[in-house]
């Protein structure tokens, strides 16, 4: 993805979080969501209705568990590592 605030802008583009809810309240990028790598099973659906997606975690070790898992299921999606990073690319 090109220019992730561009595409984050105009919706195109949905930031996933992939770590538990507790560690998501304790800080996460705005408007992202929070979908925990372990529902990731049961949340497909979802996935398969988003346009882009870009997924994070704490350092990127489970979002690149989840997107290798997406992408096998079809879903197109992109690692963004951890989620300080993606929000300061969303800032800078």
């Amino acid at each position: 993805m090109q220019n992730i605030a561009k595409e984050f802008a105009t919706g195109n583009l949905k930031i996933v979080d992939v770590r538990t809810p507790q560690e998501y309240m304790g800080g996460h990028v705005a408007g992202s969501i929070n979908i925990p790598l372990n529902e990731l099973p049961n949340r497909l659906d979802e996935f398969k209705s988003m346009q882009d997606v870009l997924l994070c975690c704490a350092s990127g070790g489970r979002s690149l568990q989840a997107t290798a898992y997406l992408r096998n299921k079809g879903i197109k999606c992109e690692n963004g590592g951890s989620w300080l990073q993606v929000n300061f690319e969303l800032t800078a």
